[in-house]
């Protein structure tokens, strides 16, 4: 395709088609849209994109994102939420998808992916052992998995759980309202409210 459009028109497609979710003809059809845009809104998404990488970062409690300059979080810093509730999720969506449930209370931990030998993701690449300190310097005592029902997902629950042993914290895992194989940014809020409500002793 290089030569067949300018290199700028090329480059953007590539740097569209390297986003999940997002291959070649969607990262052209993309691209030429914003070609036949005004001006201006190609414009307002290169600002918009600058300002999310210049604005935001990850909190140091929990690993959510948050507003540069605000650490804690703005959920970790809540006084109203419950300090000794903490559920843990693979990503900062599900962080999302459970908030809009409107049924939890507490707080979070992100892990930022699961378990994937097959990938070589290893324990040393998530945000597990942060996770295994808040457990002893918060007294936290009961921490909902909520990784998704994938084998990666329930490989990192299992895992948890095993480090967790012999440790005073209640360990629950989210019900099975959610459809094996999903991820929790797809549910609806009504399975999601199910699954929290519902969640069981591993």
């Amino acid at each position: 395709m290089s030569g067949s459009v300018p290199s700028p028109v090329a480059r953007l497609i590539e740097a569209f088609a390297r986003l999940p979710g997002v291959g070649p003809k969607s990262a052209s059809r993309l691209t030429f849209h914003l070609l036949r845009s005004p001006e201006a809104e190609a414009r307002e998404l290169a600002q918009a994109l600058v300002a999310m990488v210049e604005g935001t970062s990850f909190c140091s409690r929990c690993f959510n994102i948050t507003e540069r300059g605000q650490d804690p979080c703005q959920l970790c810093s809540d006084p109203d939420r419950q300090g000794q509730l903490v559920c843990v999720v693979e990503e900062p969506l599900d962080v999302v998808a459970i908030e809009r449930t409107g049924v939890f209370g507490g707080r979070y931990h992100v892990l930022h992916g699961a378990l994937s030998p097959v990938e070589g993701i290893g324990p040393e690449d998530l945000r597990l052992e942060e996770l295994l300190e808040r457990v002893e310097q918060e007294a936290v005592q009961e921490l909902i998995l909520a990784t998704n029902p994938t084998m990666e997902g329930e490989a990192t629950a299992m895992y948890l759980k095993r480090r967790l042993e012999g440790k005073p914290v209640r360990t629950t895992r989210l019900a099975r309202g959610l459809p094996s194989g999903g991820d929790l940014e797809y549910a609806d809020t009504n399975t999601l409210s199910q699954a929290l409500e519902g969640r069981q002793e591993l």
